[in-house]
């Protein structure tokens, strides 16, 4: 079978990593030189902690397993199984962090309480004051600026691979056939357009008006390294707000009688905190929905989550060394972890797994390579 992949983000990457491990030819084109979306633009996190129950953990779990696979054949994906640490204060907080370790499914999550001593014993970073942390075992990593050069070097050895940057697709001409801004049409027995956030144009055209997805901006940032490990990714109780793994009568309370600071609620803001490789940390994030988005980052969100963190190490932050924004698609039924749909003969289109992309990815791959039988 010949497989066309259109996108070269961590979506499109798996799909062609299955497609190649299943013994297709596989053609991946990408518009620009690398991706440069938010498959890049993440924290890398394998975030199985706050994934909804049913169909949307277990996408998590087998992604985690299928990463944790292939990090085993691609050292430069810089899987590791760091597991999270979410510190809480306070009653109502705890409440929440409580509920979530008695879920039916918290064994499969590896969800445990601790108490500060506990989680300073995981991860001795963390000297700030706090009450308990709900510890999630199954959550990891990998270096997202890193991830796509390096399973794309691994497809490289294979000679029924070959990745062609730097051309816009523009076209469907026929049942499985795509035409590019070269003129060169690229003829296939399937395509997957794995195009992230990059709605409009041809995926408008082809999904029509109604396509079930919506774009989500963010910021973040990047510091220079903390001198000491941080041996488990770090979010706050304000991450409890915005992952449906933690909807509870506590969350409820929690969210009536302690609100959230106003920076906070007004960027829609959580803290997650992996640290990379060089030993710097990645913060953030907001969250921003309406349109058209700030062309410009802001401050404010920024020296709140300094704050929060600070609190956390009980230590300043070392020099933030980069900042940026990043949009990724999300799809508009929080049901559904992935829009998937077939937009004419031979082509399909994949999109929408929101801030899920980049843990879920290689079982959304997976389960497309099942579906269209590969």
């Amino acid at each position: 079978m010949r497989v066309t992949v259109v996108g070269a983000g961590v979506l499109g990457t798996m799909h062609a990593w299955q497609a190649v491990e299943r013994g297709h030819t596989v053609v991946q084109i990408e518009r620009e030189a690398e991706a440069r979306g938010a498959s890049l633009r993440n924290f890398g996190q394998i975030w199985v902690s706050g994934r909804a129950g049913g169909d949307e953990l277990r996408t998590a779990l087998r992604a985690r397993e299928l990463w944790e696979t292939i990090g085993g054949r691609v050292p430069g994906l810089g899987f590791r199984a760091n597991g999270s640490l979410t510190p809480v204060r306070g009653p109502r907080e705890l409440a929440v962090a409580e509920a979530a370790a008695a879920r039916p499914d918290a064994a499969e999550r590896g969800y445990e309480l601790l108490t500060p001593r506990a989680a300073r014993n995981l991860n001795p970073a963390l000297r700030g004051e706090f009450t308990a942390a709900l510890h999630c075992e199954r959550d990891a990593a990998v270096e997202p600026r890193t991830a796509q050069l390096a399973l794309r070097a691994e497809l490289l050895k294979s000679p029924r691979y070959t990745f062609l940057p730097g051309r816009e697709v523009r076209e469907v001409v026929g049942a499985g056939a795509v035409r590019d801004d070269h003129e060169d049409v690229h003829t296939a027995d399937a395509v997957v357009l794995c195009t992230g956030a990059w709605l409009g144009g041809l995926v408008r055209e082809l999904a029509g008006p109604g396509l079930p997805v919506r774009r989500v901006r963010l910021q973040m940032m990047q510091t220079d390294p903390l001198g000491e490990p941080l041996p488990t990714s770090v979010a706050d109780a304000d991450s409890f707000r915005y992952y449906p793994a933690y909807a509870s009568p506590a969350l409820d309370e929690l969210n009536a009688r302690q609100p959230q600071p106003e920076t906070a609620a007004a960027h829609r803001m959580q803290l997650l905190m992996v640290q990379r490789a060089d030993g710097g940390l990645t913060i953030g994030d907001t969250h921003e929905y309406e349109h058209p988005f700030a062309f410009d980052t802001v401050e404010d969100p920024y020296d709140h989550l300094t704050s929060v963190v600070e609190s956390l190490l009980g230590r300043p932050l070392p020099r933030i060394r980069r900042r940026w924004a990043g949009v990724y698609a999300q799809c508009t039924d929080p049901g559904r972890v992935v829009h998937r749909q077939r937009v004419r003969d031979g082509v399909w289109l994949v999109t929408g797994p929101g801030g899920r992309g980049m843990t879920c990815a290689p079982a959304i791959a997976e389960t497309t390579a099942d579906e269209l039988g590969w």
